[in-house]
């Protein structure tokens, strides 16, 4: 079986890179985004089933990239998980709102976001 391709995609370069670190580890390809343009990119390019990715980043919003890629029928079917210091009821419905499949509040569980991407992944169909 080959590699799930994640993408990660966050402004905050510690996030970034222990992230990446944490999904390699667990047996991932993955690929990183320091923008929401650069996201957006990624994803079209590089086709990753999952994408961690942070609501506040500069260029494009992760709610906007969210949008981008449910509004592209290549990319549609791209699993989302919005990661966000934002955590109130309203911050979260917006997320799902705009079509994430799963919402994160930092600070989060390392072995939490595990399980999430793992339960993801595997109720594809």
């Amino acid at each position: 079986m080959t590699a799930e391709r994640i993408l990660i995609a966050d402004d905050e370069p510690n996030i970034l890179i222990s992230l990446e670190y944490l999904m390699q580890r667990e047996g991932y390809v993955v690929g990183v985004a320091r923008d929401g343009e650069e996201a957006i990119a990624a994803i079209r390019r590089e086709r990753p089933a999952l994408v961690l990715l942070d609501v506040m980043m500069p260029k494009k919003s992760g709610i906007e990239v969210c949008q981008e890629v449910r509004a592209d029928e290549a990319v549609k079917d791209t699993l989302i998980v919005m990661l966000t210091a934002k955590g109130r009821d309203t911050d979260v419905a917006k997320g799902l709102g705009v079509g994430a499949d799963a919402y994160v509040t930092k600070p989060f569980s390392t072995k939490e976001l595990v399980v999430l991407v793992r339960r993801l992944l595997e109720g594809r169909p």
